[in-house]
C-alpha cells in the first residue's frame, strides 16, 4: 500500500547511538532525538579532528594580533570596535549573557532538544571555530536529558535565531535554567545533577553557539515530519468519506492524473485507487450521480499539491540541517570571513509553504465533515445521531473543525514577506523564520485535529452501512479507529474522543508504525 511518499532512510534501525558528523543528520534522526527514540549521540571523532583544526586557525589569527569580526571586535553595529586581547574571554561571555533576552512561554522540550543536536551538528562540521569541548557539552546536556529553559518569542531568524541559542549556551557555562526531570533548576544545579562542570568559552566561542538557524530550522523539522504523516492519512480518511457518501472512483482514474502530472496528483490518484479497491460502497449510485463535490472529487489534486509543498519543504531543510550557518567561518585554508549563511530565508520560506499547505489540508478535510454530518448532502440520518432531536450526535464536530480551519488560515500569513531592521540597520532585511517555524507548527498541528475530526465522522458514518464493511485495503485503519473510539449509543462526550484519535495521529499509530 502507499503508505507514505520518499521517505530518508534514518539510518539507525540497527543502532540507536546517532553519530554526529556535520553532515549527515536527516529529519528522522532530529525527530527520534526531539523525542528521546535514541540511547545517547557522540561526537564523531572525525568531526573533533575538524574541530580542533578549525580551532587552532582561530589561535593562530589571535595570537597574529589581527583583526578578526567577532573574535576581537564587537558585534554587529559594535563590529568596528577592536577589543583587547585580555578581554577575549569575558566578550565571549558578554556575548551568550547580553543575547538571552528571549521572553514568553519556554517552548516546548522536543524543540529544544531538535535545537542542541542541531547546534552540535554545525560546531561538528569544523567551520565555527569552537573546541570539541563545546560540542561535547551540548551532547553531554542531551544525553544526560538536561534541557535549557528557552523562550518562544525573541528572535527575528536575522543573524540567525541569537536569542533562544544564547538561552541554551547559558545552561552550558552554568547559568539560565534547564528542566531535569520534570523540575526546573537554575543552569548550574542542572549541570551538577548531570555530573558536568560549566563551560569556560574561549575566544569565538560564544559566538558560535549564538549563530545559526536551529531554532526555525530544528520546529521547521518537527512540523515537516508530522505532516508527511497527515498527508497519507488524509487519503486514508478521504478514501473512507467516499465510501460512506458514496462517491465516484473514476476521478481518480490515473490515466487522468497523469495527464497533469504533478507527481503529488499522481501519488495520490494511485492512493486512491488502491485504498478503494473492491468497495462495495463507493460508486453505489451508479449514472444518478455524474460527479461528486471538489472535496471528493479532487482529493488527488488538493492532497496531491499538499504532499508537493511538504516535499519542496523537506527537501530547503534537509539542506539546512547540515548547513554551516555559523558566522564568521573559519575556512580550511586558514580564512575566516564575515558572511551571511546564517541568514534564515530558506527556512522561512520552507515553514511558511507548511503552514499554507496545513491550512489549506485541513479545509478540505472540513469539507467533508460538513458533507458527512449534514443529511443535505449526505443521504444519512444527520449529524449521524440515531435519535436526532433528543440527541445532537456529531452537530457540534463540523462547528469545532471550522473554527480550526479558520485559526489555521490566520497562522498561513506568511511571515517571511515580513522584516523589520534590528541591531542599529546593520541588520536591515530579517527573515522572521522563528515566527514562520511556530505558526507552522499549530498549523500543522490544527490540521491534525482537523483529520481526527474527519476520522471521527467518517468512521461513524461508515456505521450506518452495516453489516457492508469498508473496502479491504482500509478496513485495518478503521479497526485501528474502534480500538480507540466506540461507535456512538448515544450522546457524549466527544473531546476524549477526538484527543485519543488525535494522539494516535501524532504518534503514527493509525498508520500502523509508530515514529519511535
Amino acid at each position: 500500500m502507499l503508505l507514505s511518499f520518499s521517505m530518508a532512510n534514518n539510518g539507525l534501525e540497527h543502532d540507536d547511538v546517532l553519530h554526529i558528523d556535520g553532515s549527515a543528520l536527516t529529519l528522522e534522526d532530529v525527530e527520534r532525538v526531539a523525542h528521546r527514540r535514541i540511547s545517547r549521540c557522540e561526537l564523531d571523532e572525525k568531526a573533533r579532528a575538524a574541530m580542533e583544526s578549525s580551532r587552532g586557525r582561530v589561535t593562530e589569527l589571535v595570537e597574529s594580533g589581527a583583526t578578526v569580526y567577532g573574535v576581537n571586535t564587537g558585534f554587529g553595529h559594535f563590529g568596528q570596535v577592536r577589543v583587547d586581547s585580555k578581554q577575549i574571554d569575558q566578550l565571549q561571555l558578554n556575548l551568550v549573557r547580553s543575547h538571552a533576552a528571549g521572553v514568553g512561554s519556554p517552548l516546548p522540550l522536543e524543540s529544544v532538544r531538535a535545537i542542541m543536536l542541531l547546534r552540535a551538528n554545525v560546531l561538528a562540521s569544523g567551520y565555527s571555530g569552537a573546541r570539541a569541548v563545546v560540542a561535547d557539552q551540548l551532547i553531554a546536556l542531551l544525553n544526560k536529558d538536561v534541557c535549557p529553559v528557552v523562550p518562544r518569542q525573541g528572535s527575528a531568524g536575522a543573524s540567525g535565531d541569537l536569542a533562544p541559542l544564547a538561552h541554551i549556551a547559558l545552561v552550558l557555562i552554568g547559568e539560565g535554567e534547564a528542566w531535569v526531570n520534570g523540575i526546573r533548576v537554575d543552569g548550574a544545579e542542572a549541570l551538577r545533577a548531570a555530573g558536568l562542570v560549566p563551560l569556560v568559552l574561549e575566544a569565538k566561542e560564544g559566538l558560535a553557539l549564538l549563530n545559526g538557524t536551529q531554532m526555525m530550522t530544528a520546529i521547521g523539522v518537527l512540523a515537516c515530519r508530522e505532516f508527511e504523516d497527515l498527508c497519507v492519512v488524509a487519503d486514508m480518511v478521504g478514501a473512507l468519506s467516499v465510501e460512506a457518501l458514496g462517491g465516484r472512483t473514476d476521478a481518480f482514474e490515473p490515466a487522468v492524473a497523469k495527464l497533469r502530472p504533478h507527481p503529488g496528483q499522481v501519488e495520490v490518484a494511485l492512493h486512491m485507487v488502491e485504498l478503494l479497491a473492491d468497495s462495495e460502497l463507493a460508486d453505489r449510485y451508479g449514472e444518478e450521480r455524474v460527479q461528486d463535490a471538489y472535496s471528493l472529487r479532487c482529493i488527488p489534486q488538493v492532497h496531491g499539491a499538499a504532499r508537493d509543498v511538504c516535499r519542496m519543504a523537506r527537501q530547503i531543510i534537509e539542506v539546512e540541517i547540515n548547513s554551516v550557518t555559523d558566522n564568521p567561518i573559519v575556512l580550511e585554508d586558514g580564512r575566516i570571513i564575515s558572511g551571511g549563511n546564517f541568514h534564515g530565508q530558506p527556512v522561512a520560506y520552507a515553514v511558511d509553504m507548511l503552514a499554507i499547505a496545513s491550512a489549506d489540508l485541513a479545509s478540505m478535510c472540513e469539507r467533508r465533515v460538513n458533507r458527512l454530518v449534514n443529511p443535505n448532502l449526505s443521504g444519512l440520518p444527520g449529524f449521524l445521531a440515531e435519535d436526532g432531536g433528543l440527541q445532537s450526535g456529531l452537530l457540534i464536530t463540523q462547528t469545532a473543525a471550522a473554527a480550526l480551519v479558520s485559526e489555521t488560515r490566520s497562522l498561513a500569513v506568511p511571515s517571511s514577506s515580513d522584516s523589520i531592521p534590528t541591531s542599529a540597520d546593520q541588520e536591515d532585511h530579517v527573515s522572521m523564520g522563528a515566527w514562520g517555524a511556530w505558526k507552522a507548527w499549530q498549523a500543522v498541528a490544527n490540521c491534525r485535529r482537523v483529520i481526527a475530526i474527519e476520522v471521527l465522522c467518517a468512521c461513524e458514518a461508515l456505521e450506518f452501512h452495516s453489516p457492508i464493511l469498508a473496502a479491504p485495503n482500509l478496513r485495518g485503519f478503521r479497526d485501528r479507529v474502534r480500538e480507540m473510539v466506540e461507535p456512538l449509543t448515544g450522546d457524549r462526550v466527544l473531546a476524549p474522543d477526538i484527543a485519543r484519535i488525535e494522539a494516535a495521529l501524532l504518534e503514527g499509530d493509525l498508520l500502523g508504525r509508530g515514529r519511535g
